[in-house]
């Protein structure tokens, strides 16, 4: 049966879907091995959610080896036996997408977990290795990572240079402080006068940057400001030294159930699509341009979209809102006009 998924025109209002996405930092840091917290037993069990400290319902998936599917990978990759899935979330992580588990010690976060979900489908053992989200991509490039598996957006500058296997649905939110009267209602001159911080390298980045060039043409100023972790943002919007910061969605409403209760708690203040005003964004798996991943990649989500797993892994993270109904090969995304 052919697969269609309809993509809704997108400026939504104040209240955030739970989605996910990597804080992106200007760290050149090295990628390096990774423990993980998703375990593959003997009998084809995947452990999603373990050691993830409240933010998922640790579930135990039963997923095997699809033939049909592992058929289609690259001979290289099949004879190696292995995935190598990079996860650009160093230094500090990014809950719920990966982050370090309540052992200290383990990575965790729903985006490992369905990169080796995926694995198990393709009849690989899955090894990951943690990046900062610059060198994530250096990492696809070089050929030390397969595929990236890291709240990535499809955008069509993107295809320039990688392919993609989507899985989830992409939306951007501002947050501020709950105290704050500010609401991003989709129009960007909403933004004129405010402080906003952004990750650097990130699809969000290019939305923002965007958006401030057409201010200045009207005379008004949006200010950027960057920081290396997620933990300096909210110092600065703790502070006041900035009005909101712009980030993916699921990392956003899971800061904002952490803060409730704190003497600064924040609330979510305006979403946008991460493919723009007319097109939902997608996340997607990314592998290098010719790899030939990206068919079997997205052939493998789809068998765990009609058995039911994805969906499971989607709820263990509170991630139901992101769901698509299918996984695409290269489908529509951020244009390169951004228009």
């Amino acid at each position: 049966m052919p697969r269609h998924f309809t993509r809704r025109s997108l400026i939504r209002g104040i209240t955030a879907a739970t989605a996910v996405a990597t804080l992106a930092t200007g760290l050149a840091a090295c990628g390096g091995d990774s423990d993980a917290a998703t375990t593959t037993g003997a009998a084809g069990t995947v452990t999603v959610g373990r050691l993830s400290n409240g933010a998922a319902k640790e579930t135990s998936l039963k997923v095997s080896e699809v033939k049909s599917i592992s058929a289609e990978l690259p001979a290289s990759i099949r004879k190696s036996g292995k995935l190598v899935i990079g996860s650009g979330t160093l230094p500090a992580g990014a809950p719920p997408l990966g982050f370090t588990g309540s052992d200290q010690k383990t990575l965790t976060g729903s985006e490992v977990d369905l990169a080796r979900l995926v694995a198990a489908v393709l009849g690989l053992e899955p090894e990951v290795k943690r990046f900062t989200w610059e060198n994530l991509f250096v990492g696809i490039d070089s050929g030390k990572v397969d595929v990236g598996f890291s709240n990535i957006t499809d955008t069509e500058e993107r295809k320039q240079k990688y392919e993609f296997a989507s899985y989830r649905k992409d939306d951007l939110t501002f947050e501020t402080l709950k105290k704050s009267p500010w609401t991003f209602d989709g129009d960007y001159r909403a933004l004129a006068g405010k402080t906003v911080s952004v990750g650097a390298g990130t699809n969000q980045e290019r939305i923002l940057l965007e958006w401030k060039g057409k201010l200045e043409k009207e005379g008004k100023k949006l200010t950027v400001k960057y920081f290396q972790d997620s933990n300096s943002t909210y110092l600065a919007l703790n502070s006041g030294k900035i009005d909101a910061y712009f980030g993916p969605s699921p990392n956003l409403a899971y800061h904002v159930t952490q803060s409730a209760g704190t003497p600064s708690p924040t609330r979510l203040a305006g979403q946008f699509s991460g493919a723009g005003a007319t097109l939902q964004g997608l996340i997607a798996a990314t592998a290098k341009k010719g790899s030939g991943l990206a068919k079997p990649l997205s052939d493998a989500i789809n068998h765990l979209i009609d058995t039911g797993q994805y969906a499971k892994w989607l709820t263990a993270w509170n991630l139901t809102s992101d769901a698509v109904t299918t996984s695409e090969v290269n489908p529509p995304g951020l244009p390169l006009d951004n228009a």
